[in-house]
């Protein structure tokens, strides 16, 4: 039987607007204007799937005055983008509109407070087919066939590149088209749904990327009446990526935020229909508007209920005030930690003060251990490899130094982020055309080994719950060695101490006083045991070397 569904376009200042459609061969069906700002008519449907687009006069400044444009919705939660003219899809089920008809069946699980993750930070497209594989993967299943390996990993959420609908079949999605819609080239919104599912039955959550400082030039709002929804131009030329949300605009007539409102119920339904566990905030310093950001963070919240939900903003050069106790976020990516920590591996310089400030970044501002989320690198820099690389540092020196790195991450103050490949050693340089990782690489001893030490760091990291906290004491300090140690420890009698070497020296028998306790510790590194008196510890350094010992 056929229902009545009601088709809506918010467009409060636009003249005249219709709706075209395959259930009406494509002519034009008349929408009325409400007082409210919405043209709306109704269509009678059967249960089924149809395509179709609004006319509108547009107010948009680079077309004709009032001059009839076909726009996709904004609000369509699919598009037929293999089709070329990106129609909107609608499913009508029961006389209603669906999504589609996914079950859910792992909301029950229970999911890991935010203090407690380790994030693992991913691109659909090619995180998945770098194997010799004749085809070419990159879907959502083929993440779901490498969820038991990273859950062998430990790993505990996953913090997906955007997958909003973008033109094209291959992007990183920093240029979404549709917010509502996903990205086709990846599988159908049921095969998203069920990655997600397949992640909470495991106990891992799933961060979104999401975008909110701008759209892809050709998204609808743009197209109906730019300056409604955007700044008229860039606010920043050199880091403009394209059509900027204006947060700041108050529409008093209908006594709206415009752009807000826009964004408010896309966060909202993300939270609703794709069960989401958090949002990265992609470009927070350009969105450059704190009451906004409080706003959505507050509203993804609400929507979230009771459930941990993490909001971390990508804020370059970062700053404390975004995360602290006036700032909206719950943290920020830490970008200094990466830089420093980097360097230093690399051997570019020894600069103790500036390493203390990232492995404590207390020492910065900040003030709790969700407030940073540290990486050594990220879908924006290169990996590790093509760093130690560019310095001609290659093979067994290359893999030590990426050790004394990860050591660092997993146990400096924050929390921690992998991107994708970094865990075996991938060393392809950062690229945005489409980079597969290689698979095979795990068949190396090399790389192998290093994925064992950050399997075995994470799961040190949620056995040793002194890692969880925020305190921290540097117990050791020698400027001239190059070494540094730090103690972690919690309330619970939970206690770690890291030594780091940060010379191209073996430092035999070297002497690291004042451990915060006597008796017996566990080296994790090479798995002895050791006693620590009251003048602390003796132990050998290896070049480029940390040392992780736990209390027994």
């Amino acid at each position: 039987m056929a229902n009545f569904i009601e088709f809506t376009l918010f467009a409060p200042y636009n003249k005249g607007a219709a709706l075209i459609g395959s259930f009406s061969d494509w002519q034009e069906i008349p929408m009325e204007k409400g007082e409210d700002g919405y043209f709306r008519t109704t269509v009678e449907l059967e249960d089924g799937v149809y395509q179709y687009k609004f006319r509108v006069q547009s107010k948009s400044w680079f077309f004709e005055a009032d001059q009839w444009v076909e726009v996709t919705d904004p609000y369509a939660t699919d598009i037929d983008e293999l089709g070329g003219k990106d129609n909107s899809v609608i499913r009508i089920k029961d006389g209603q509109k669906i999504v589609d008809t996914y079950v859910w069946h792992h909301d029950d699980k229970s999911l890991p407070a935010d203090h407690e993750l380790v994030i693992y930070e991913l691109h659909v497209g090619d995180f998945s087919g770098g194997e010799d594989d004749p085809y070419a993967r990159g879907k959502y299943k083929h993440v779901i066939e490498k969820l038991d390996y990273l859950s062998d990993l430990g790993i505990n959420a996953i913090e997906l590149l955007p997958v909003k609908e973008y033109p094209g079949d291959y992007s990183w999605g920093y240029n979404p088209r549709y917010f509502f819609a996903t990205e086709s080239s990846y599988g159908s919104t049921e095969g998203l749904k069920q990655l997600i599912d397949e992640c909470h039955s495991r106990g891992i959550r799933v961060i979104m990327d999401g975008i909110y400082n701008h759209s892809e030039s050709s998204s609808p709002l743009t197209q109906i009446d730019h300056d409604y929804w955007y700044h008229h131009a860039p606010r920043d030329p050199d880091n403009s990526w394209g059509p900027e949300f204006n947060y700041e605009f108050y529409d008093e007539n209908l006594e709206t935020y415009p752009a807000r409102k826009f964004i408010g119920d896309t966060v909202r339904f993300w939270v609703q229909e794709y069960h989401i566990d958090g949002i990265r905030y992609d470009a927070a310093r350009q969105i450059a508007n704190y009451d906004f950001m409080h706003w959505i963070v507050q509203e993804a919240k609400k929507t979230a209920g009771a459930k941990p939900f993490y909001n971390v903003a990508e804020h370059i050069p970062e700053t404390t005030s975004i995360t602290n106790i006036d700032g909206p976020m719950d943290g920020c990516w830490h970008d200094s930690f990466m830089h420093t920590v980097t360097a230093h591996i690399c051997g570019d310089r020894f600069d103790l003060e500036n390493l203390k400030d990232v492995i404590d970044p207390k020492r910065q501002g900040f003030m709790g251990a969700t407030n940073v989320v540290n990486y050594l690198t990220n879908h924006d820099h290169n990996r590790v490899m093509v760093e130690l690389g560019n310095r001609n540092i290659f093979d067994e020196e290359a893999f030590r130094r990426i050790k004394l790195g990860v050591a660092i991450l997993m146990t400096a103050v924050g929390v921690p982020l992998v991107w994708m490949g970094q865990e075996f050693g991938e060393y392809k340089p950062k690229t945005q055309e489409s980079s597969k990782i290689d698979w095979t690489l795990l068949g190396n001893d090399l790389n192998r080994s290093l994925f064992d030490y950050y399997k075995g760091l994470i799961h040190l990291r949620k056995n040793s719950h002194a890692l969880y906290t925020e305190n921290i004491d540097f117990i050791h300090e020698n400027a001239e060695a190059k070494v540094v140690a730090y103690s972690r420890w919690n309330d619970e009698g939970s206690r770690v101490v890291v030594v780091t070497n940060f010379s191209e020296n073996f430092l035999g028998g070297y002497h690291v006083p004042n451990f915060p306790c006597s008796g017996t510790w566990h080296e994790w590194t090479a798995n002895y045991d050791v006693e620590a008196g009251d003048d602390g510890i003796i132990t050998d350094l290896g070049p480029y070397e940390a040392k992780v010992f736990v209390w027994q």
